[in-house]
């Protein structure tokens, strides 16, 4: 019999019956924004040939006597606090609007690496501080949204510290920490996670040039959410995440609005 995501997640909340896989309730729940705001501040990758715009289409009194206001906005797919849908980096992968809901709503799993990326701006997580996480909290539950804190939500919105290189179109220098092959293929093939995040502009570290992390993930048909905040806000376990992307019809990520909730 197969079993979809889905299934798989429902099936280890059920046999866990821990803490760290209840849903917390919504009526005492805190709430958590994980999600850098859009302005014209935002970082996009070097490459990209736009940013975000915010263009005012009214504000004021209108002739009626009440007032109103409206916008219109600009902004590439993968900029700012973003969702990578599988197609972005898997010809077959689902597409922004295809990811169903429910897989973005699950327990969360926070790796927390800082104190080895503040001596290594090029830090790639492993197979062994997953394990080290599993040692501690038990193995990682099947579509959990893994969260990868690095600490570099502290450095947005500023260029050079969050990129490790501002030179403009160019991404051939860029330094910041992410997830290493090993551990991608560890948490997609043996622990069917449901989604990769992390703080930093990439699933895969600055200084890839084959981005293998994307190929991974996206490949198994597990999003990627990139430039994530305030992950120190949040415990080691027992947080659900709300990653909800604006759904472009055909997109190949978009803008993300993604909230933790701690019982």
């Amino acid at each position: 019999m197969r079993f979809t995501r889905v299934a798989a997640l429902l099936l280890a909340v059920a046999a866990a019956g821990c803490r760290s896989s209840r849903a917390p309730d919504l009526a005492t729940a805190k709430v958590v924004d994980l999600t850098h705001a859009f302005d014209d501040r935002t970082l996009y990758w070097p490459t990209s040939p736009s940013a975000f715009e915010l263009k005012p289409l009214a504000a004021g009194q209108t002739p009626g006597g009440w007032y109103y206001a409206s916008n219109a906005f600009c902004t590439p797919e993968h900029g700012g606090t973003h969702l990578d849908a599988p197609v972005h980096f898997a010809k077959e992968g689902r597409t922004a609007d295809r990811i169903p809901v429910r897989e973005l709503i699950a327990p969360a799993v926070v790796l927390d690496v800082r104190q080895k990326t503040s001596a290594d701006a090029d830090y790639r997580l492993t197979v062994e501080d997953v394990r080290d996480w599993e040692a501690r909290h038990g193995p990682v539950p099947a579509g959990a949204i893994v969260l990868l804190e690095t600490g570099w939500s502290a450095r947005w919105p500023d260029r050079k510290s969050y990129l490790g290189d501002d030179t403009p179109g160019d991404a051939s220098r860029l330094h910041f920490p992410s997830y290493g092959s090993a551990a991608a293929e560890y948490l997609v093939r043996e622990r069917k996670v449901g989604a990769l995040g992390v703080d930093t502009a990439s699933i895969d570290y600055g200084a890839s040039q084959d981005f293998p992390v994307h190929r991974i993930a996206n490949g198994a048909n597990v999003p990627g959410l990139e430039n994530v905040a305030h992950l120190d806000l949040l415990p080691e376990q027992g947080a659900w995440i709300v990653a909800l992307p604006m759904k472009i019809a055909g997109g190949s990520g978009g803008p993300l609005r993604i909230v933790a909730l701690l019982p």
